[in-house]
């Protein structure tokens, strides 16, 4: 076999199952429908069993998903700093495409968003008041303010971070250097072998396509209900749920159709829209907010962020009953590896070209300190209006976490310029939530496809307006608690498919180490040969086969197309 098996593939030529597998196009679409079939049929139901499973999780497992993001950490570490970090995601005469500029700005793209548009005021406020980590009598003033930023960047941190890392990178790597398809069933070849084609493969990106899914439509989720409150604030849209539901249909109406016009240029310009719009917010904030203080406490935060980053990211609660932690970090975590295989598969098309250690240090470290910037700026602002202005953030946030931002420009007292700057952060969120809809249903359809860079039109179709129906049965279903719990349901099980990804990814960088080794003083005196035909001059990088093996010949076919997802994760 030479690079991608297309024979084991099982593709459709034509009909309904043309250009994709039709196993992995027939039993994702009957999940998400009887998903959605039962969120409109008995909502309450579907609530109650969200609760459930929320409940059990937080009470059972927060000790496993403490851990887990932990040993991400550790591994992601461990490659920086091992002899493997010099190996290629790709050829060994591949080099980036992307410049250093373009690309950290695109690894801004996949991690700022909706996401954190709408916690970087709400959550540290919500945390000034009542995190397990403050000091007695901090709580409601300044004196919690740093805590409190620290916890948010707990969340929004190296943790998160690390999850992407090893998606991105064991994709980037079994694709581009190994010539598998861009799927998640390729990180498991080193262990399944050509099963990844059968059952196996199809159970890993079945996961994959259920946590993208309710991944992203958990963000939408939120995104809605702030484009609501943006809304509300600037025009007077009433706040009836039915609005939210409205918005989530229209938003995802157009940003299927820029997934199936495939026409990259329109989203690259939202992107970079995204980026300028970002830039201008945040200088705003700089500028008109309390500049000195809020300088000063990125710097410091980000000192003591870096001081107790491993109490705070090891710390189980041993009440889980209190429903903080669960409410928040096991939140979180969950939300991150439900996102990993959406944004993992972008940055690994973006970072083809790059060693192994230039890939963990810049998608580990680069956005993490841009996100703890922004964090720092918009929460820091929300604090000293709350502790020194009485800005009346806390009581906005405990009635309606979608509307402090607002609240918040509207406290600078620029006047008609504070409802210019409400309504640049109202287009922000609008163009994140687009670009966020339409990435994450080129990944869904390439998933069903197998790795095809252009899917099937009617399945973007059909996957777009999913999208965009998950999210409102979520909202349906219990609102913000609903979105939480499909976070930690979906990531649950790709926890585990990550785990097997690190085990495959090491089994093969090992073995491609062995190959690589230097012969020893009596050296060779041949030609080497195929350890399994036994050709002259053949080695197992010829063999994709191999575990160590880069297909001699054909490989993974180029990107066409590459879209800056959001998270939301993030």
């Amino acid at each position: 076999m030479t690079g991608i098996d297309q024979s084991r593939l099982n593709v459709g030529t034509r009909g309904i199952f043309r250009d994709v597998n039709p196993v992995m196009a027939t039993a994702s679409k009957v999940i998400i429908l009887a998903f959605v079939l039962a969120g409109v049929v008995a909502p309450e139901t579907v609530g109650e069993i969200f609760g459930w499973v929320q409940t059990w999780i937080n009470d059972n497992l927060a000790w496993y998903y403490i851990l887990s993001i932990a040993i991400f950490i550790f591994f992601v570490v461990f490659l920086i700093f091992s002899p493997y970090g010099s190996i290629r995601l790709g050829k060994d005469t591949d080099r980036p495409e992307f410049s250093n500029f373009s690309w950290f700005s695109m690894l801004f793209g996949a991690g700022m968003g909706i996401g954190l548009l709408f916690w970087s005021v709400s959550e540290p406020l919500y945390h000034v008041q009542n995190a397990p980590f403050l000091e007695e009598g901090t709580a409601n003033s300044m004196e919690g303010a740093g805590t409190a930023m620290q916890v948010t960047f707990l969340h929004w941190g190296l943790h998160g971070w690390a999850v992407y890392v090893i998606v991105g990178m064991a994709l980037a790597y079994f694709s581009y250097r190994k010539g598998l398809p861009l799927t998640i069933r390729a990180a498991l070849y080193p262990i399944l072998g050509k099963r990844i084609y059968g059952t196996w493969g199809h159970v890993a990106d079945l996961l994959a396509v259920f946590g993208t899914v309710f991944g992203v439509a958990t963000t939408l989720g939120l995104g809605a209900g702030q484009i609501q409150a943006g809304l509300n604030h600037l025009f007077g849209v009433p706040m009836d749920a039915w609005v939210k539901y409205v918005l989530i249909m229209v938003i995802s109406c157009v940003a299927t159709l820029s997934a199936v016009s495939g026409v990259g240029r329109g989203i690259k310009m939202l992107s970079e829209l995204n980026m300028w719009l970002s830039i201008l917010l945040i200088t705003v904030f700089v500028v008109v907010g309390p500049t000195v203080f809020l300088l000063g406490f990125f710097i410091t935060n980000v000192g003591d962020y870096v001081t107790n980053v491993i109490p705070m990211g090891l710390w189980v609660d041993p009440n889980p009953e209190s429903g903080w932690q669960g409410t928040w970090t096991i939140f979180y975590w969950g939300w991150w590896i439900a996102w990993a295989p959406f944004v993992g598969m972008f940055i690994a098309r973006v970072s083809r070209g790059r060693t192994i250690r230039e890939f963990a240090v810049g998608v580990l470290v680069v956005p993490t300190l841009i996100t703890f910037f922004w964090m720092a700026i918009f929460g820091g602002t929300a604090l000293w209006q709350e502790f020194e202005e009485n800005g009346g953030i806390i009581d906005a946030v405990n009635e309606d976490i979608a509307r402090p931002l607002f609240l918040v420009i509207d406290n600078f007292g620029l006047g008609v310029l504070g409802s210019v700057l409400a309504f640049i952060a109202l287009v922000l969120i609008i163009t994140y939530f687009v670009t966020s809809s339409d990435s994450g249903t080129l990944v869904v359809t390439t998933l069903i496809s197998m790795g095809k860079e252009e899917p099937p039109a009617g399945y973007r179709v059909f996957w777009g307006l999913g999208e965009g129906a998950v999210a409102a049965v979520l909202l349906a279903s219990g609102g913000l608690a609903a979105l939480q719990t499909a976070s930690l349901a979906a990531g649950l099980p790709f926890s585990i498919i990550m785990f097997i990804m690190m085990w495959g990814l090491m089994k093969a960088l090992a073995a491609e180490r062995a190959v690589a080794a230097p012969p020893g003083p009596a050296g060779p005196s041949v030609a080497p040969t195929h350890e399994a035909t036994g050709e002259p001059g053949a080695t197992p990088r010829d063999d994709p086969g191999h575990p160590s093996g880069e297909p001699d010949g054909a490989r993974a076919e180029e990107p066409e197309r590459v879209t800056v997802s959001d998270r939301a994760g993030d």
